[in-house]
């Protein structure tokens, strides 16, 4: 005979599991706790990124003004910048490029334009990301990243 109605079991629940809250506590105390020590190191990580694609890009920056030097005999005038690359200065009669598309455009991974200076007592151009700061100087992150250095 099935009964449908036990008293005996009626505050009692078979067959259903769950979390008290104290145990969702500690699993979100633990998820914290790793975070804590995850997310630092990520961020390291993408910093580290940051200035090795900076660097990338300031090679390439430097490469495409070799070209520029072999064409033209020299180096453009640092009244031009970076974009002499993509357009042809008035002084430039054996331009021919462009040697870096958009250069005018490019930014470093921080959002900043990409400074071009010219050091003519070593005939050598001197490229330059300001770094996270976007300001001459600084330390760590923002330190300044340069074909000197």
């Amino acid at each position: 005979m099935i009964r449908k109605h036990d008293r005996r079991f009626a505050g009692h629940r078979h067959g259903q599991a769950g979390f008290t809250m104290v145990e969702l506590l500690v699993v979100l105390a633990i998820i914290g706790l790793i975070a804590s020590i995850a997310v630092p190191q990520v961020l390291q990580y993408l910093e580290r990124a940051r200035e090795d694609t900076a660097r990338v890009q300031i090679g390439n920056i430097q490469s495409a003004f070799e070209l520029y030097y072999i064409d033209n005999l020299g180096y453009p005038d640092p009244e031009y910048g970076i974009s002499a690359l993509a357009t042809a200065p008035p002084d430039a009669t054996r331009w021919n490029g462009p040697y870096l598309k958009n250069a005018d455009k490019l930014l470093d991974p921080w959002g900043n334009l990409y400074t071009y200076a010219l050091d003519e007592k070593n005939n050598q151009v001197i490229i330059t990301s300001l770094g996270s700061d976007g300001r001459v100087g600084g330390e760590g992150s923002a330190m300044d990243i340069s074909t000197e250095n």
